[in-house]
């Protein structure tokens, strides 16, 4: 019973930053890559960030957050974070944690498991 649970989403103002966690468990987790998706009201879900697997040497970004925000992980913890600053309305958006077991994916498809989402709102 594989669970990838998020928690650190809410409500803050643009210009500020949040943090997202991950937290895996029912699986070996350095063995996959992870990932954060997310979804906007009316959008379809893109891909924000990934890391790589086992120590993370890799990460990838979406242009609209290159800059802004940081993927991290801790194999010790089976947890992904996505610390994120300089949040903009934009932002604003339901973020998903994915791991995958075929290294660093960007579509949708290529993922094993998700969690269940975190609301993200940015306010002016």
């Amino acid at each position: 019973q594989v669970q990838l649970v998020e928690s650190g989403g809410g409500l803050v103002q643009a210009g500020g930053s949040l943090r997202l966690s991950c937290a895996a468990s029912g699986l070996t987790f350095a063995h996959y890559a992870m990932a954060w998706f997310r979804q906007a009201p009316g959008k379809e879900r893109e891909f924000v960030a990934g890391i790589s697997w086992m120590t993370g040497t890799t990460t990838d970004y979406a242009d609209s957050v290159k800059g802004r925000f940081a993927i991290s992980r801790d194999n010790a913890k089976n947890a992904v974070y996505l610390q994120m600053y300089t949040l903009k309305l934009e932002d604003t958006a339901v973020y998903y944690c994915a791991a995958s077991s075929g290294g660093l994916i960007r579509s949708t498809y290529g993922n094993d498991y998700w969690g269940q989402g975190t609301q993200v709102t940015v306010s002016s």
